[in-house]
């Protein structure tokens, strides 16, 4: 063969070999591309999508128990079913049934149904071999409303930080806590009720079934929410189906404890299963059963029957999680639990009345009766300055603050685990389309941080409520705030570089606080005669 000749067949194969190469690594990388997003659950194979400015990959509306419709309403969450091919996981599955009632919630779901039970996963990482920490977050809205799609949710900052993050939807009000003795009767556990945290519950069972696909580690789940949220993370630390599924948790404003939607017994759930029953006209569970969605939720607003409290069932919680927590048989995890410097203004306790002295005391009276020399002693109303401080932590404590103190008391009485306490006062700025404010004979609310406030801030998501002016006094406080939570989910312990050193407490050793503001700084307990006081009241069951 003449010398050319060999040298271009030489150069042609060479051409054709490097051809095939080429074209297998672009479809081997295409390939890899392909799978980043696609991850085998249980029930079939989900396809999620990248964020390509974050490379944070987003999994939503992964049904996680079967849809509690028909005759799986008012039953216990049922293992998911399975499905062929591959399932888009790019859109949040619908709401739970509920009412438009809280105007700062911005849900990013286009739909409501019965069929709710979905949660949502952000991950940063796509081998299964990353095993990196895990928080669950259990939305707020009085176990009434919300939703895991709520922008102020969103787990793209913490999962930058390395974390995955799954919010959960569980059902709501008379979906989620309806009790009735047919419903006991039926019961495999001579229980009903709880449907809404035994949806939490199985959802953190398919957490820790399935959360390695999405590169977490199934043996570090940290638990948390805000306000029933938080509620929730009590309830499912006190639980025996649980507790031992989580190695942490975080509490933010709310705990199951007496004034704050405590649990009552399986008769007295009965019992308003069965007024209301007769109120809509039901003689039979099958008649329940056969009512539709919007109608049943329509029937629990006409009767004002809205609130349906948890219950102690005997399964999900054999005793009341007050009782669960004094025994020390709730969950052994580090905790980190607080509450706003302004949960709720003093109008909460005033009842539309001025702040004067007179009126505060005659309503001081009325609330506390034979002990409100003790109570004005301890929250004194002298002036308009003074009632307007006494009456804002009244209601504030009457609301939330009470009983989330008292849960971080347990915890680090019995828990064996540090708690970690924080107080949130970071007040919002002016929104961005501030109308002026209509003139108003009432003096202005004490400055502070009001229930739920805190929630962009640590969850790393100011950007996306474009409702307020965000300053950079408000990014550094979100920055700080986020980094505790993301040190705590990952560690256990809040503290890290350039963060205020944040102490954990004990039994036996002073309490400390982290006041998380614009200056964050660690102090001893306040108000300790005070909270004794209430705790004095609320045990008595006053």
């Amino acid at each position: 063969m003449a010398p050319w000749l060999l040298n271009f067949y030489t150069e042609l194969l060479f051409s054709i070999f490097t051809f095939f190469i080429v074209k297998l690594s672009f479809a081997q990388l295409h390939q890899k591309q392909f799978n980043e997003d696609i991850v085998k659950v249980s029930g079939g194979f989900i396809r999620g999508v990248t964020n390509p400015e974050t490379d944070i990959r987003h999994f939503w509306g992964i049904p996680y128990a079967q849809s509690p419709v028909g005759d799986l309403r008012w039953r216990a969450p049922q293992p998911v079913k399975t499905w062929n091919g591959i399932r888009d996981a790019n859109k949040f599955g619908p709401k739970a049934m509920q009412k438009f009632i809280f105007t700062d919630m911005r849900f990013r779901t286009d739909s409501m149904s019965e069929d709710c039970l979905y949660l949502n996963v952000w991950t940063p990482a796509n081998s299964s071999t990353a095993n990196l920490p895990v928080l669950v977050y259990f939305f707020g809205g009085g176990f009434i409303a919300g939703d895991g799609s709520e922008w102020r949710y969103d787990g793209e900052s913490l999962a930058q930080k390395g974390i995955v993050v799954v919010t959960v939807n569980y059902r709501l009000g008379i979906f989620g806590f309806f009790s009735y003795p047919a419903l006991t009767k039926e019961s495999p556990h001579h229980s009903s009720g709880n449907y809404g945290l035994l949806d939490q519950q199985a959802a953190l069972e398919w957490v820790h079934q399935n959360i390695a696909a999405f590169s977490g580690n199934p043996d570090h789940i940290t638990i948390g929410g805000e306000s029933a949220g938080s509620i929730s993370v009590f309830a499912q630390m006190a639980s025996p189906l649980s507790r031992h599924l989580i190695a942490g948790a975080i509490g933010e404003s709310g705990a199951m404890i007496n004034p704050t939607l405590p649990a009552i017994s399986l008769d007295s759930a009965e019992r308003m299963g069965e007024a209301f029953a007769k109120k809509v006209g039901a003689n039979s569970l099958k008649a329940l059963r056969a009512i539709p969605a919007e109608k049943l939720l329509d029937e629990s607003f006409a009767t004002k029957m809205v609130q349906w409290p948890a219950i102690v069932d005997g399964y999900f919680l054999p005793q009341s999680p007050l009782k669960i927590f004094e025994e020390g048989k709730q969950a052994y995890i580090p905790l980190l639990v607080g509450w706003n410097s302004t949960e709720s203004p003093y109008q909460g306790l005033m009842r539309g009345k001025m702040p004067t002295p007179e009126n505060y005391e005659a309503i001081v009276r009325s609330l506390y009766r034979k002990n409100t020399e003790e109570a004005l002693k301890l929250f004194p109303g002298n002036n308009e300055e003074e009632v307007i401080r006494s009456a804002t932590r009244l209601a504030s404590d009457r609301f939330i603050v009470y009983s989330t103190w008292k849960w971080a008391e347990l915890q680090r009485l019995t828990g064996e685990q540090p708690v970690y306490r924080y107080n949130f006062g970071k007040a919002r700025p002016p929104m961005v389309d501030a109308k002026e404010e209509k003139n108003s004979s009432m003096p202005p609310p004490l400055k502070g941080a009001e229930h739920s406030w805190e929630i962009e801030y640590a969850l790393g998501n100011l950007s996306t409520n474009k409702t307020y002016a965000w300053t950079p006094d408000d990014y550094k406080v979100s920055a700080i705030m986020e980094d505790y939570f993301a040190n705590f989910i990952k560690t256990g312990n809040p503290n890290g570089i350039a963060l205020p050193k944040w102490t954990g407490n004990m039994k036996g050793e002073p309490v400390m606080v982290m006041h998380i503001n614009v200056q964050s700084e660690l102090e001893p307990e306040q108000h300790l005669e005070q909270f004794q006081f209430l705790d004095k009241l609320y045990g008595a069951g006053e």
